[in-house]
């Protein structure tokens, strides 16, 4: 069986971080994501492309948005160094979706279908160490000590992103950008639906035989 070519796709809170993980231990691929694409490569000289700055850390060091031409170089060099993958976070918007196609062929692009109650629930119930980083939920994953880290005893903290005005806002954004890709993917006959609202072991199950009839 050749190395699969995987494409994660949900909502935020849908779990694609975790289920990409565990689909790259399973099948030993890279798990390929915008953010660690982009700390890999915040160096890379981008001079020749007509931006602001001539790195991607300039960019991320004063704040602003990467462009989506930043953003696809990234990804193509990630994806040109990787024989299978599985890619998460991206593409967020049609145009970078165009541009997957024309550098790459995907196997199958999974899509984690979760309600928006239950979106708002895992966000809004998720806690963030402020001292090591790890992840908690209040229902789903809490520490041994409410609001006390299991790893490091630092604070749990609830993120600014993660309060319900703001998770509602995310969510209304996601489907104005990103729903589209999902009808693209669908068109391109490679998408599939996977319920992710089973437990974290019964959606890596669906996922995982969803990949295996398409590899």
């Amino acid at each position: 069986m050749s190395e699969p070519h995987v494409l994660l796709l949900g909502a935020p809170g849908a779990g694609k971080g975790t289920q990409s993980k565990r689909l790259a231990d399973a099948f030993d691929i890279e798990h390929v994501t915008t953010g660690d694409a982009l700390r890999a490569n915040k160096d890379m000289d981008i001079g020749h492309m007509d931006t602001a700055y001539d790195t991607p850390r300039a960019y991320m060091e004063a704040g602003e948005l990467v462009p989506d031409a930043v953003v696809n170089e990234i990804v193509k060099t990630a994806l040109d160094s990787a024989n299978g993958y599985v890619l998460d976070g991206y593409p967020r918007n049609l145009e970078q979706a165009e541009y997957l196609s024309e550098i790459t062929d995907l196997d199958v692009a999974v899509f984690l279908d979760v309600s928006e109650p239950e979106l708002v629930e895992r966000l809004t119930g998720r806690r963030v160490c402020d001292e090591c980083g790890a992840n908690y939920h209040v229902e789903f994953n809490p520490p041994e000590e409410a609001g006390v880290c299991d790893e490091c005893g630092g604070d749990l903290i609830q993120r600014d992103d993660d309060t319900e005005e703001t998770v509602r806002e995310r969510l209304r954004v996601y489907r104005e950008n990103t729903a589209p890709v999902v009808e693209h993917y669908r068109e391109e006959g490679v998408l599939v639906e996977v319920d992710g609202e089973g437990t974290p072991d019964e959606v890596f199950e669906a996922i995982r035989e969803e990949v295996d009839a398409a590899t």
